[in-house]
């Protein structure tokens, strides 16, 4: 089992940044990929970003493309979420997740049943 704990939302105006960061602890070893989604009041859960534990890979759904940054520090086993020119429409909840499957495409990191573990979520607010 694999626990995380995010942190860095807030309140910010449109066209602000803020960093979250996502720390892993337990069985981080068992970590193939993490991804980041987010959930706004009434909608489902929405995929966001994702990275490899190892290697270079990274994904990132098209409303974020050039905005957003996922990155990793494996010595600290943390993930963050480097957000950019934020909108009113990026305001939510936002989630880290980890999995520990070894083979995945991009339609599975993309999918919220391909992670096993999530953190409680950290707040994202946008004001307009």
């Amino acid at each position: 089992q694999v626990q995380l704990v995010e942190s860095g939302g807030g309140l910010v105006q449109t066209g602000g940044s803020l960093r979250l960061s996502c720390a892993a602890s337990g069985r981080t070893f068992s970590i193939y990929y993490m991804g980041w989604f987010r959930q706004a009041p009434g909608k489902e859960r929405e995929f966001v970003a994702a990275i490899r534990w190892s290697g270079s890979w990274t994904y990132y759904t098209d409303s974020v493309k050039g905005r957003f940054t996922i990155s990793r520090d494996n010595a600290k086993s943390t993930v963050y979420l480097q957000m950019n020119s934020l909108k009113p429409e990026d305001t939510g909840v936002y989630y880290c997740a980890a999995s520990t499957h070894g083979l995945i495409s991009a339609g599975q990191a993309m999918d919220v049943r391909s992670y096993s573990d999530w953190g409680q979520g950290t707040q994202v607010t946008v004001s307009s």
